[in-house]
């Protein structure tokens, strides 16, 4: 069985494949400070839980986008799996040809996004991530990666709401039932959610006009469920794509 870990700034995703089947996935709170220790015998219990086996686990990757804690995934891999993982970085085999001017800083993350959208949707494509940061990745119909977007994510906005101004409350992201709050926690409701939905709409529309052909839109990442579901741009929401490029660049490096 292969184990795949996409470590995102706010999130890590946590799946394991049965050759192409996901059998079990968990999504866990990234800490940058976490020890292999830590992320071994967290894994392994998670592991236990699901009633599978240590050493079902076959093969690793991992696709980060948190320096600071490759060297403890590495150790993790090593001492609780026994296991030289496969890190997604410059020298994988990715079968996708990177035409930004320097590949080297992609983040690992959209990489994984575009082959998978490649793969399971074709090209042209748009790929909209909602995690720390909203990202839009373009894909040409030749399965090249163009480049893209980077905006700051909803979560961050929310808090830098609650952070700079004084009498502004922390809240939840959420739909509002209208766009013209009667309270304040709805009010930035509002702003949140249809601000953001206005950012899909406005730069997938401008992505489109720019790469021609009518690319697909696919949208993924923790939050894709509530706010990308309300855009009549994306057809597809998959918030399980970074895990199935993972397999697929895995495969690919055999």
């Amino acid at each position: 069985m292969l184990l795949a870990l996409d470590v995102g700034n706010t999130n890590t995703v946590v799946g394991v494949f049965e050759g192409k089947e996901l059998r079990v996935h968990w999504r866990l709170s990234t800490r940058r400070d976490g020890t292999g220790d830590e992320y071994g015998m967290l894994i392994r219990n998670l592991l236990h839980l699901a009633e599978l086996e240590v050493d079902q686990i076959s093969a690793l990757i991992i696709a980060s986008v948190v320096p600071p804690l490759q060297s403890s995934l590495e150790e993790m891999a090593h001492r609780y799996f026994r296991i030289v993982p496969l890190i997604v970085g410059p020298g994988i085999k990715t079968g996708m040809p990177i035409l930004y001017d320097s590949p080297r800083e992609v983040g690992a993350d959209r990489i994984v996004n575009a082959v998978a959208a490649f793969e399971a949707y074709g090209g042209p494509a748009i790929v909209v991530d909602f995690g720390t940061a909203t990202t839009f990745d373009a894909v040409s119909a030749k399965g090249e990666y163009l480049g893209g977007v980077i905006a700051p994510g909803i979560g961050i906005a929310a808090e830098a709401l609650f952070e700079r101004t004084a009498k502004l409350p922390r809240i939840d992201i959420a739909k509002p039932n209208t766009v013209v709050g009667k309270t304040t926690v709805a009010s930035m409701q509002s702003g949140l959610f249809f601000g953001y939905l206005g950012l899909v709409e406005g730069i997938v529309t401008r992505m489109r006009e720019e790469m021609g052909g009518d690319p697909i839109v696919i949208g993924t990442g923790g939050l894709a469920h509530l706010i990308l579901a309300e855009s009549p741009s994306v057809k597809h929401v998959d918030p399980l794509l970074t895990l199935t490029g993972l397999r697929i660049i895995y495969e690919r490096n055999l």
